[in-house]
């Protein structure tokens, strides 16, 4: 008996010497964020917190959340005597009312840790215990067949040597959940649509991501000769994934869309005709320099930018700042300035608007806060807005590293101008500092992920953001653009949305990206240039039509993908297919929507309020309605304003009515300046059928035909 008790007593002596003491950081706070605990609709801080029970987000600051629990809340949240009591337990398991719903199952193995963990008394980590020192996910990479699955493994390891497989403890999220979803177990199951997919893996504060390639498995044969490095990388990723792109569009599909995307126009009948009857082999080469040397190109450009840059106009007073950061902008794309310069000239500009427009740019971001949010979203990709209260949730940006960067934006002085509402931009002498708003420490200008030497007081702290800015090293800068661009040329961006660059949120086609990245760098961040190796690609020129196999693409550009004109973009274009004209207040007659300085025009032109041109508020291209509505098909069917256009005495179906020339002729006219290209048979003889109704007026004709143009989706769409 004796001998039995003996052998009792050692097993139970090796059981409680196996068990590992609980680790709050390395098990409860892990444990907390995975069943939702401390995100923003529930617990955590950033949130508001609920029932005044509040966590760091994500768990991002264990220590905070160890007072929390063990010393806030009357002591009631945890009970050492008889752990199932604790509240902390009684709600997350259901028991009590809780919110948040059932969020540990009493017989789960999450119960049992935190059960563990209160019956020991809830300890506070010891000094020596581990750290998490880095984190994985395996497989980092794959090729998955559609409709498979791939299970991942997530490992961490600690500063003591150990390794752990924390795949059940993980948080994980697809970065495109119609290609992929993931379970909480880390299975990924990927859907029947073709491409490349990334899976974010989320362990205590660090990332990995699982990148998949899901291919379609088509023979690519007959590739189109690749005209420049855009069409290698495009073209060896579609071998690769098994998409037969498209055939290169025809000549009045490429002059269309080219000049819609340069110069934010459509073509003349003449440019068309002339264009379409050359035989010359590099005219679509010609065609793009001819864009960029045009005023057009610097009108629409500007037009995207100054909307960016927040050129708003909320008062009179705001007339002269407006007009002056227009023009400065125009001027800017016009002479083709550098973009590091442009940039530069920006955020390092002092004095008045009178004497220097960009400065016009500190009179609607006032606060070095908004200063550094707009600049790091709008030139580095970087959204930085979640780091001012606390750290990131998908990236590796703290606070700190929030107010570095708004450090170099704490000597801005302004003081009172000789124009009415308009201040004096100026440097002021000291060092720069911007206080944690958590910890209160002071911190100097800090780029991020990369140290910026000592700044004198007396220098501007802004030539040294800029300076790191313009870096050929800077490994967001040049990246934000290029992709900025590849979007406003090819619909998607390489990274979307274009603003987001992280290591959680790659690019689907890294190699490209890349690419251009040095490209636009060796160019001395040309513009120009870059529109210009993007829009002589094929890959550019593919067709809209899909074949039988890249249909399903929506992202590898197997094909050009169609969208809706812009709001301005499409007034012009209505205004040159009816041969009329809108005006507006306090400019030129004849002055091009895509030509408007500011958002004031919005408010006097319900066309531009129903098509959604922005209101400037914003640095995200998002704010650019670009999706249809009833509104806006109702308004294209039947707005007095378009009936006006129509009936125009001096419009242009009142013109072709009156001219005495063969209806073919005035057919074939219609057809170029609306599509850029000529009536087929069919489109003709209905055209001819129609106008020679009798009964009716011919300018009522005329009129109806142009309305039957605009309405569709040949000339709604830029394709």
């Amino acid at each position: 008996m004796l001998i039995g008790v003996f052998f009792v007593a050692v097993a139970l002596v090796r059981t409680a010497a196996a068990e590992e003491p609980v680790s709050f950081v390395n098990d409860v706070v892990p444990l907390l964020t995975k069943a939702g605990c401390n995100v923003g609709v529930c617990h955590a801080k950033a949130g508001g917190g609920q029932k005044g029970f509040q966590l760091s987000l994500l768990g991002f600051e264990p220590q905070e959340d160890f007072e929390s629990l063990t010393k806030e809340g009357r002591n009631r949240r945890l009970f050492f005597g008889s752990p199932d009591q604790s509240l902390l337990l009684l709600k997350a398991s259901g028991q009590m009312p809780h919110g948040g719903g059932v969020r540990l199952a009493v017989n789960s193995e999450g119960y049992a840790l935190l059960r563990r963990w209160i019956r020991d008394g809830a300890a506070q980590d010891a000094a020596s215990a581990p750290k998490l020192v880095s984190f994985e996910v395996q497989p980092a990479r794959g090729t998955i067949q559609r409709l498979a699955e791939q299970q991942l493994k997530a490992i961490a390891r600690y500063s003591d040597g150990s390794v752990r497989d924390v795949t059940g403890q993980a948080l994980y999220e697809s970065n495109d959940k119609a290609m992929a979803e993931v379970t909480d177990r880390g299975l990924v199951k990927i859907s029947d649509i073709v491409g490349n997919v990334a899976v974010m893996v989320r362990y205590q504060g660090k990332v990995a991501v699982y990148s998949a390639s899901v291919p379609l498995g088509a023979p690519v044969e007959n590739l189109p000769s690749s005209k420049n490095f855009v069409d290698e990388h495009v073209f060896a990723n579609l071998k690769a994934l098994g998409i037969p792109p498209s055939a290169i569009c025809d000549d009045a599909t490429f002059l269309r869309r080219v000049t819609l995307d340069i110069g934010g126009r459509l073509p003349t009948e003449e440019e068309s005709a002339t264009f379409l009857a050359s035989k010359d082999e590099g005219k679509r080469d010609k065609v793009i320099d001819d864009l960029l040397r045009s005023p057009e190109y610097a009108d629409f450009f500007a037009n995207k930018w100054t909307a960016l840059l927040k050129n708003r106009r909320d008062d009179e007073s705001d007339t002269v700042s407006n007009f002056a950061f227009h023009a400065w902008v125009r001027d800017s794309f016009l002479a083709n300035k550098p973009y590091d310069q442009f940039v530069r000239e920006l955020l390092a500009a002092t004095g008045t608007v009178i004497g220097n427009p960009p400065v016009a740019w500190y009179k609607r971001v006032k606060e070095p806060k908004q200063q550094i949010e707009d600049v790091a979203q709008l030139f580095l990709g970087v959204r930085m807005q979640c780091a001012q209260c606390h750290h990131h949730p998908f990236e590796r940006w703290s606070q700190d590293d929030y107010y570095s960067l708004a450090a170099f934006f704490s000597q801005v002085g302004r003081k009172p101008s000789g124009t009415r509402g308009e201040d004096l931009i100026f440097h002021k002498r000291g060092i720069a500092t911007a206080a944690n708003m958590k910890t209160g420490v002071p911190l100097k200008p800090g780029a991020l992920g990369d140290a910026i030497p000592e700044i004198a007081a007396d220098e501007d702290p802004r030539l040294k953001l800029a300076d790191w800015m313009g870096s050929k090293n800077n490994p967001f800068f040049a990246k934000s653009l290029v992709n900025r661009y590849w979007k406003h040329f090819f619909v998607r961006g390489l990274i979307e949305p274009e603003d987001d660059i992280r290591d959680t949120n790659p690019p689907t086609n890294p190699a490209l990206l890349e690419a251009l990245e040095k490209h636009f760098v060796a160019s001395g961040f040309d513009l120009k240039e870059l529109v210009r190796v993007i829009t002589q690609s094929r890959a550019y020129q593919l067709s809209e039509v899909p074949n039988q196999h890249n249909i399903v693409d929506r992202q590898n550009y197997s094909r050009y993908y169609p969208r809706r004109l812009q709001a301005e973009v499409l007034l012009d274009a209505i205004d040159r297919l009816a041969g009329t004209q809108t005006d507006f207040a306090n400019l030129p007659p004849g002055t091009r929507a895509v030509a408007l300085p500011d958002n004031s025009y919005n408010r006097s032109s319900q066309f531009l309020r129903v098509f959604g041109r922005p209101e400037a508020e914003s640095v995200c291209e998002c704010e650019r309605v670009q999706s249809s509505s009833l509104a806006q098909s109702l308004h294209l069917l039947n707005a007095a304003e378009l009936k006006a256009k129509l009936a125009a005495p001096t419009g242009r179906a009142e013109r072709l009515a009156k001219e005495e020339k063969p209806a073919e002729a005035k057919i074939r006219e219609l057809y170029l300046a609306a599509f850029s290209r000529e009536p087929r048979p069919q489109e003709l003889k209905t055209a001819i059928d129609y106008l020679n109704e009798p009964g009716t007026a011919a300018n009522a004709n005329y009129q109806d035909l142009i309305w039957a143009l605009i309405n569709t989706k040949e000339f709604l769409f830029n394709h």
